[in-house]
């Protein structure tokens, strides 16, 4: 009877404070607050998305309306961004293609994490004739550089956004495959995934209870640091004109426009090639924030 008092008399928050996964929630954040390069990151991420959110309401503008009474202006309070060769608004364009080109880089990477991590993670838990298969055909498609496999690719499906997405998914599955693969490699010998086989647990809840969430972390790491890279090869896909089709205000379609007035309106195609700077910038520094803030050897 004493026992069963002192057990309902335990303070609830004191138990919540000794919650693992509070506790560790909570050094992540302390950690990735004082790297403020990856604070900076995330604020831009986040006004990058917002922008594509409500890229509509920002701008009077149509991205597609043509007026050829304003052809090539420079940057002023009525065209911030100047024109272009259609004197279409830039930034209209600029702001309405934010959404494609996150939209490419998020979807892209998420499709080739999916499979990769799977993929990875079933060669690492398994091994033997799994693994060599797995990790074989994985070898088959580094040995392509990615803009060409994805060149490639796309040349096959034909130019459009979701075959770029599609491409650049496909030369994202081999890095997730063998970050995967290796964390599992290390996990799966662990005490408490031996305790969770021993207990009888099959496969699947071992892998998905006990595998998937310790290797997480560099998986997330890396994932945004492939939306960068992601963003860079869809917008060369559609610099080649084997991406977004005209007239969609894709980035790398807005510079391949443009460089043909570098010398008499250079705003045609610098101003694109700063957005892609800028979301590439912001989700770099954001990447190398999480990998100090989830590495367990950072003490700071």
């Amino acid at each position: 009877m004493h026992e069963e008092i002192s057990m309902n008399t335990v303070d609830p928050k004191q138990t919540q404070q000794l919650d693992p996964n509070i506790v560790r929630f909570k050094e992540f954040w302390k950690k990735f607050y004082r790297n403020k390069s990856a604070l900076i990151g995330l604020t831009m991420i986040t006004i990058l998305i917002l922008i594509a959110i409500f890229a509509p309401y920002l701008t009077p503008y149509e991205p597609n309306a043509q007026n050829y009474d304003a052809l090539l202006e420079s940057p002023s309070f009525e065209h911030w961004f100047g024109t272009d060769h259609h004197g279409r608004d830039i930034f209209t364009r600029i702001i309405h293609g934010m959404g494609i080109t996150l939209r490419v880089g998020f979807f892209s990477v998420l499709i080739g994490m999916t499979i990769g991590v799977t993929l990875g993670v079933i060669s690492g838990y398994y091994g033997n004739w799994v693994d060599t298969i797995i990790m074989r055909l994985m070898d088959v498609l580094l040995a392509f550089p990615g803009i060409l496999l994805a060149l490639a690719i796309v040349s096959v499906l034909g130019g459009s956004i979701n075959n770029v997405i599609i491409s650049v998914a496909i030369f994202s599955i081999p890095v997730f495959a063998r970050i995967s693969r290796g964390s599992t490699l290390e996990v799966r010998e662990l005490e408490y995934v031996e305790a969770a086989r021993a207990l009888g647990a099959n496969d699947l809840r071992i892998i998905g209870g006990h595998i998937l969430p310790n290797i997480m972390s560099p998986i997330i790491v890396q994932a945004t640091l492939n939306i960068a890279t992601s963003v860079l090869t869809a917008s060369g896909l559609s610099f080649l004109g084997m991406g977004a089709q005209p007239p969609t205000p894709e980035w790398g379609a807005m510079l391949s426009d443009g460089r043909n007035y570098m010398w008499d309106a250079p705003h045609v195609a610098t101003i694109p090639g700063l957005a892609i700077v800028v979301v590439v910038l912001a989700f770099n520094i954001f990447g190398d924030g999480l990998r100090d803030a989830l590495d367990p050897k950072s003490k700071n």
